[in-house]
């Protein structure tokens, strides 16, 4: 018998595209509000079809029965259910480089400036601040870069920003998901450097905790953090997961932050009105009521996940800032983020965006519950906002990783 090459080809093709397509299936389920037992048992059946279905089909499919890898051309001779599968995962396959071609020719903001540096947090404290939590085995894996840091300063022109505020800077931190295995260390660093870019506002867009006990970290973390026109936070998916969520949120208003989740400030600010929202949907609570603010009023909205960026449209919100995705924690070259738990798959991992009247900024986050990023570091971003200007200009729809531009 001869090996038939091009039905092995045509079997990578279909797996391929039967990994892509069960990946957009489990991106899209981990952004519903459900149990988190519910979601680890999605995982694990992920993690096994991914594998288990292409060796099945090689082993009963082209080494027996039809015997399509060595016995020629008898795709026909598939079962009907069998050969529907195999088309929607050449269609997925065939899809992918359009994918990535799209990501590559969307609009994004018109960004007057972008600086970034990395740190190497753990050089800079002079040792790796790794602790006793789960997930230790990534923190080995070669290239990780859970320990960098990105730090960076986009400036952005919004049409709507009263004259008045021109140069107002929001600090955004997200997604710092205290769960032990990226001990307090690191984070008590990453809060020095946020100090040391002064902002007139801060925001945490959710997902603080993975373990209750670790709620004795905010004093020496978040609770060092200050600005003049107040700290806001809302929590995210994982806090919701916990028992606690009410002392949470008590533990961040002893240190001086405000919940937002649910809620509307109206904050003055040089003369003007400036409404701060926050939602934790579609995990916890409601949407904040929007209807008594003050007319032609400034809105920025945090919340945890983008995927409200649709009711911030509605709602005709300036500026949502928002994380969840962690940039995918893994890029692949040209093609990008794969994992991201939203209902737009990867397209909202991070960067910026714009959706008139809503210009759109999500985080990568600070760290996550497993320690692993392969280029995709963390980032702590500072954000200066411009008044006047157009939004939008062809470009690609977030700065890669490890930039380190002006214009």
């Amino acid at each position: 018998m001869q090996i038939d090459f091009i039905s092995i080809l045509l079997f990578l093709m279909f797996s391929v595209g039967h990994t892509a397509l069960v990946i957009a299936i489990t991106n899209r389920l981990h952004a519903l509000p459900m149990p988190v037992w519910i979601l680890h048992r999605i995982r694990q059946f992920h993690d096994v079809v991914i594998v288990i279905v292409p060796v099945l089909f090689a082993w009963f499919q082209g080494v027996h029965g039809p015997q399509l890898f060595l016995s020629g051309w008898h795709w026909a001779s598939l079962s009907i259910p069998l050969q529907i599968y195999l088309g929607v995962c050449g269609a997925f396959f065939l899809a992918l480089p359009g994918v990535a071609i799209y990501r590559s020719l969307l609009k994004t903001p018109q960004q007057l400036s972008c600086r970034s540096k990395l740190i190497d947090v753990a050089e800079e404290l002079g040792f790796r601040p790794v602790g006793p939590g789960p997930y230790q085995f990534f923190t080995k894996i070669p290239g990780n870069e859970f320990l960098k840091l990105e730090i960076c300063e986009k400036e952005f022109q919004l049409p709507r920003l009263p004259a008045g505020w021109d140069g107002l800077k929001i600090l955004h931190l997200s997604d710092l998901h205290y769960i032990g295995t990226v001990d307090r260390p690191y984070f008590e660093k990453v809060v020095e450097h946020a100090q040391s870019l002064p902002a007139d506002l801060i925001v945490m867009s959710g997902d603080l905790l993975d373990r209750e006990d670790l709620v004795s970290w905010l004093p020496a973390t978040l609770g060092k953090l200050s600005a003049p026109l107040g700290c806001y936070f809302v929590l995210g998916n994982h806090d919701s997961y916990l028992t606690n969520v009410s002392e949470i949120r008590e533990h961040m208003e002893r240190l001086g932050w405000h919940d937002l989740a649910g809620h509307t400030v109206v904050v003055q600010h040089q003369g003007q009105s400036l409404v701060l929202c926050g939602s934790e949907r579609p995990w916890m609570g409601t949407q904040p009521d929007l209807a008594h603010v003050p007319a032609g009023a400034f809105r920025l909205f945090v919340s945890h996940t983008p995927d409200n960026l649709h009711w911030a449209k509605q709602h005709d919100i300036d500026l949502m800032l928002a994380g969840h995705n962690h940039g995918g924690q893994i890029r692949l070259p040209w093609f990008g983020p794969v994992y991201s738990p939203s209902a737009y798959g990867a397209h909202f991992a991070s960067g910026v965006f714009y959706r008139e009247p809503t210009l759109l900024h999500v985080s990568r986050g600070i760290a996550g519950r497993h320690p692993l990023r392969l280029n995709c570091p963390p980032e702590l971003i500072r954000l200066t906002l411009r008044a006047g200007g157009s939004m939008t200009k062809p470009n690609n729809n977030s700065s890669p990783p490890h930039s380190a531009t002006s214009s």
